[in-house]
C-alpha cells in the first residue's frame, strides 16, 4: 500500500476531500464540484504553454458564479495553438483540472500540452498516432492534456480519478495526463 506522500496527495487534502464530499454529494457532476467546495468561494487555475510561451493565472469562479470574462480567457489560452482556433472550454473540464490540482497541493502551474483541437489538427495527430481518438473530446473543448514537473503521471492521474467526474488517461511515456468531462473511465499506464 502506498503512503499519502508517495501519491503526491497530502493526508490533510484527502481528509478535506472526504469531508467535503460527505456533506455535498453531487449526483450529476460527481465529486469534482464537491472537492472544490472545500476551496472556499473562489476557484483559480494556473497554467502555462510551452508551445506559445503564454501563462494564465486567473480566478474564474467566485461565490457560486463563473466569471464569464475569465472563462473566455481560459478558452483563448487553451486554443489550438497550431491553427489559432478557439472554442468555449467546458467549465466542467476546468473544474476537474482545478479539483485535481488542489488535491495535489502544488504551487507550480500546469503545463498545458493540448486543450481545444480543431478537426484538422486532430486528424493530423490521428494520422501520426494510434492514441488519438477520432471523435476526441478535445474537439469539443471538453478535454485537456496536462503535466506537472513536481508530480508523476500516476500522482496526477490518481488525483483526477478521485474526482470521479470524467475520463482520465495516463500517458507515461509522453509524461502527461488527459482529463475530460465525458463519461467516467480510465486508460493507459
Amino acid at each position: 500500500m502506498n503512503s499519502d506522500s508517495s501519491l503526491g496527495i497530502s493526508r490533510r487534502a484527502l481528509l478535506g476531500v472526504f469531508a467535503a464530499t460527505a456533506v455535498t454529494a453531487a449526483p450529476t457532476f460527481s465529486n469534482a464540484a464537491g472537492f472544490l467546495r472545500g476551496a472556499g468561494d473562489i476557484r483559480r487555475i494556473r497554467m502555462y504553454s510551452g508551445r506559445t510561451g503564454e501563462r494564465i493565472d486567473t480566478i474564474y469562479w467566485i461565490d457560486g458564479e463563473y466569471i464569464a470574462e475569465a472563462v473566455r480567457e481560459i478558452s483563448l489560452f487553451m486554443r489550438d495553438w497550431r491553427t489559432g482556433q478557439a472554442v468555449a472550454i467546458d467549465t466542467r473540464t476546468i473544474d476537474i483540472m482545478t479539483a485535481a490540482y488542489n488535491l495535489l497541493e502544488v504551487n507550480e502551474p500546469y503545463m498545458l500540452l493540448s486543450g481545444y483541437r480543431s478537426p484538422q489538427t486532430n486528424a493530423m495527430l490521428r494520422a501520426q498516432s494510434s492514441g488519438v481518438a477520432r471523435n476526441s473530446l478535445h474537439m469539443r473543448g471538453q478535454a485537456a492534456d496536462l503535466r506537472l514537473d513536481s508530480r508523476s503521471v500516476n500522482q496526477i492521474a490518481r488525483a483526477a480519478l478521485a474526482c470521479r467526474a470524467g475520463g482520465v488517461g495516463r500517458y507515461s511515456r509522453s509524461n502527461f495526463v488527459h482529463m475530460d468531462c465525458g463519461d467516467v473511465r480510465t486508460w493507459g499506464a
